[in-house]
């Protein structure tokens, strides 16, 4: 028997978000890997901990600075031909690491630029990237596909440095040797993928459509809504930066018990995208949105008053798995609410937004910790939490009421619940 045309498309989709997802999975392997070896190299050939810092600026500078542009390019170019060109670089850097390190001729200037280069390829890459899934699979099972996304992301977060620092034992270029693999797989895999993308007519990069997604976001409540609950919540509630203080002068565990600690919310996270994957969000969306975010603070609670490790650790695997219910939904209404040609410039700005509450959520942290203490600065972070999920849902009406992922279009101008 035959499919039908709907029936047939729809199965085309499927498998080119599968084949999406393998070079979504295999780039993140390699990154994680890189990762780990650059960290310790560099430290092997320098021993001064402000060089591993220097890692952290030269990719972190680029993901700022470019985000705009990025997000513009995206929507102007095929966003495949992007990732791909994006991963390309990646690939050609990751490969150099690989080489000098096998010669014997990488310094840490030459490291420190190599990542740069990935770091700036990264900028580009992501908005282009995050923008391609909604072309990819049906509206209706958009968010178990970022689910499983998810799932990948976090799988490489625990076992790519994992393998990456076993192959470490051969050497770092055996790690980069790896990791520059993974990445021309994913290369092939992006670039073979059935994606199509037709490119509004292409317009000059000004300051009105480099900030176009800013605008976008400010001027639709539901999208602003949730992107600036993600960066407040996470700025105040982050605890990973103290972690090490919890373990040794709380918990009194080892560098084995600070392990399984950071382990324990990318496992709850994992855990949860897997079953996220399998299962439709279908009703009162905005009311689980909230209530993860406020089990969020609830967890980071009980992680502050928590002076045993056993329920310190099952404390972050719940963060951890609260956490990704409220990002799945977030990002699923993101993209559900903007438009396919806005989609680079939203994804742009949502990444400054994310990395600025990373980036100052453990500054801010390790501030407060150092002012008031480590377990009152966890206590604040949750309190903080909780009382942005009131307010939020008192200046978000609508999306308190929310039901659906997929509603109709809100009013740009003159909306009645923007703060």
């Amino acid at each position: 028997m035959s499919s039908s045309p709907r029936e047939a498309g729809s199965l085309l989709r499927h498998r080119a978000f599968v084949q999406f997802w393998f070079a979504k999975n295999a780039s993140s392997f390699g990154f994680q890997m890189m990762s780990v070896a650059v960290g310790w190299q560099v430290y092997e050939i320098t021993h001064r901990a402000l060089d591993l810092g220097l890692i952290g600026l030269v990719q972190f500078v680029p993901s700022v600075l470019l985000a705009l542009p990025a997000g513009h390019v995206a929507d102007q170019f095929d966003r495949r031909r992007i990732v791909a060109a994006c991963q390309a670089v990646e690939w050609i850097a990751i490969a150099l690491l690989a080489v000098f390190s096998l010669s014997g001729h990488l310094t840490e200037t030459g490291i420190l630029a190599l990542v740069f280069v990935v770091g700036v390829a990264k900028s580009f890459e992501f908005p282009a990237l995050q923008s391609m899934l909604p072309a990819l699979v049906p509206i209706e099972v958009l968010p178990r596909a970022m689910a499983a996304n998810a799932a990948a992301g976090q799988a490489a977060m625990i076992a790519g440095p994992a393998l990456g620092g076993l192959l470490y034992v051969a050497g770092p270029g055996s790690v980069y040797g790896v990791s520059a693999v993974l990445y021309l797989v994913a290369l092939v895999l992006i670039s073979r993928l059935a994606y199509d993308h037709q490119p509004p007519r292409r317009e000059p990069a000004t300051l009105k459509t480099l900030f176009a997604g800013i605008h976008f976001i400010r001027n639709r409540p539901a999208v602003f809504g949730v992107i600036s609950l993600d960066l407040f919540a996470v700025l105040l509630g982050g605890v990973t930066a103290l972690l090490p203080i919890f373990a040794k002068d709380i918990l009194h565990t080892g560098p084995w018990g600070l392990g399984v600690l950071r382990a324990a919310p990318a496992v709850g996270a994992l855990l949860m995208s897997v079953w996220l994957s399998r299962r439709s969000l279908e009703r009162r969306v905005g009311p689980i949105m909230f209530a993860s975010v406020a089990g969020f603070g609830v967890a980071t609670l009980v992680f502050a008053i928590s002076n045993v490790l056993w329920l310190s650790v099952v404390a972050l695997f719940a963060l951890g798995a609260f956490d990704m219910v409220s990002m799945v939904i977030r990002g699923a209404l993101v993209q559900l609410e903007t438009p396919d040609d806005m989609r680079g410039r939203v994804s742009a700005v949502n990444a400054i937004f994310i990395n600025t509450s990373n980036q100052l959520g453990e500054f801010e942290s390790g501030l407060l910790a150092a002012a008031v203490g480590a377990v009152n600065a966890a206590l604040v972070g949750g309190i903080g939490t909780l009382v942005v999920v009131g307010l939020w849902m008192w200046w978000f009406p609508s999306l308190r009421r929310r039901q659906a992922l997929v509603s109709e279009p809100e009013p740009i101008e003159g909306a009645s619940d923007t703060i």
